[in-house]
């Protein structure tokens, strides 16, 4: 992974569809390979954060959601291979049928009850997941 300015920023989507939510077993990234986590990725320069999580659920599943679309659920400010930040977002809406749209980064697609979450989920996932409604903020690892 290439060296980024500052502190990396990422942007997760919620999708529930009913009383499931869908999340994607990353793989080949170096990053937590092997463990599921919600749609999402790098907030890039000159990009919003709703962008960022609207363009990252997109390229990820390819459900498309509108900016507008997107709720606010919480910050995550964690320590793990560095100094990290991540939002999480839900859809409200969103169009299409998710797909594994970079088979090189995603292993499996699939829907989850959330009382039957995977046990390979990454640890700062299951914390959003289990935060519940918006408006919380959690630091972890420090």
């Amino acid at each position: 992974m290439a060296a980024r300015a500052g502190i990396p920023t990422g942007a997760h989507i919620l999708c529930e569809r009913g009383g499931r939510v869908l999340l994607l077993r990353r793989a080949n990234t170096g990053f937590f390979d092997g463990l599921y986590s919600l749609p999402g990725g790098h907030v890039e320069e000159g990009e919003s954060i709703v962008q960022a999580a609207a363009r990252e659920l997109e390229e990820e599943t390819g459900l498309r959601a509108a900016p507008g679309d997107l709720e606010w659920l919480g910050v995550i400010h964690r320590r793990s291979d560095t100094n990290r930040i991540d939002f999480f977002l839900r859809a409200r809406r969103w169009s299409g049928e998710p797909e594994v749209r970079e088979p090189d980064k995603c292993a499996a697609l699939d829907w989850f009850a959330r009382d039957a979450l995977p046990e390979n989920l990454a640890p700062y996932v299951r914390v959003a997941l289990e935060a519940g409604e918006g408006g919380w903020m959690r630091e972890l690892g420090w």
